[in-house]
């Protein structure tokens, strides 16, 4: 279950780490000196996603010399949107961030985001100035990406904008409260509203280690929102189904047309044999777009929890019960 607002917590930083090593040590140095600067209560919860590495081992060294550092040690890698889920509903702070481990969020920030936030703001994003920081095919896709789902999303899906915002507690609740199982952050977000402002940033480097990003993965992180938070894909094919359709009977009228007033001719091989290939491509094309939608529907009937806890420390209930 999600864990209730502690009126004693005021900002919670919530944290995923995927063998983060070697950026630990730096993190907390930035973060929390910020955050004592700040004079506020906070907590951070950090959520070790099956790290490989010694992660695990630096954060509860970290704890012990800082208690406001909370850990939670999930079962195996459950990747990154499921791993800030973990974290988001362990957090009980009056308001929540998220931010990566890597500093190319700036924890400089996260006082302007605060600030605004006292203004009355239920959600503060943080949106990207500029990529220069990125690769030149990662500057590329993320502008492809931003404006297919921008003309294909149901809700507006801010540009350049990730994780890294600030969340009122009203925010955070009613993002828990959503069912899903197969999640996209940065839809969910956009999809929850209530009252936001938008500041910018440049994003750093990272600090150390790379990037757990490949192309592969950023392949399917597109997919995965387009299919959470568009349906246009699957009615795509109905006007295009349509469209071949109404080809074809225009083409039977040329032919019938033509063979009446020209006679008969031999049919050709090669052309035969590409409009069959074109349509079997085509029908498998758009069975593969079914599938994903289908794959989706077979997720969440199943009803598994989105992730499982093999221990944590700094909560109350020290071992969570799966979530």
């Amino acid at each position: 279950m999600p864990r209730l607002q502690d009126p004693q917590v005021e900002i919670s930083l919530v944290v995923p780490m995927h063998d983060e090593e070697d950026t630990i040590d730096t993190f907390f140095d930035a973060v929390v000196a910020v955050l004592e600067d700040m004079a506020i209560a906070y907590e951070i919860v950090c959520v070790n996603d099956g790290s490989r590495d010694a992660t695990l081992d630096r954060l509860k060294a970290a704890r012990g010399a800082n208690q406001r550092i909370k850990i939670i040690d999930l079962s195996r890698n459950f990747g990154k949107e499921l791993a800030l889920t973990a974290g988001l509903e362990h957090a009980a702070g009056a308001a929540v961030i998220p931010i990566d481990a890597d500093l190319q969020d700036p924890p400089d920030m996260i006082p302007e985001l605060v600030a605004k936030w006292r203004e009355g703001y239920d959600m503060v994003l943080a949106q990207r100035r500029d990529r220069s920081s990125d690769t030149l095919f990662k500057r590329i896709s993320a502008r492809l990406f931003y404006k297919l789902i921008g003309r294909l999303s149901e809700v507006p899906i801010p540009h350049d904008v990730g994780d890294f915002r600030l969340l009122d507690r009203r925010v955070v609740d009613a993002l828990d409260s959503l069912p899903e199982r197969t999640r996209f952050m940065k839809g969910l977000f956009a999809w929850l509203g209530f009252k936001q402002v938008t500041i910018t940033y440049v994003r750093d480097a990272r600090t150390a280690g790379e990037s757990k990003w490949r192309i592969w993965s950023l392949w399917n992180f597109a997919i995965e929102g387009i299919t959470s938070f568009s349906s246009f894909p699957l009615r795509m094919w109905s006007y295009v189904g349509t469209a071949c359709a109404l080809f074809a009977v225009g083409y039977m009228v040329y032919t019938i047309a033509r063979t009446i007033l020209f006679g008969v001719d031999v049919p050709g091989y090669a052309s035969l044999l590409s409009v069959i290939l074109l349509f079997n491509g085509m029908i498998m094309v758009s069975l593969g777009i079914l599938g994903e939608y289908v794959a989706r529907m077979f997720v969440e009937v199943k009803r598994r929890p989105l992730y499982l806890v093999r221990e944590s420390w700094g909560f109350e209930d020290a071992n969570d019960d799966p979530a």
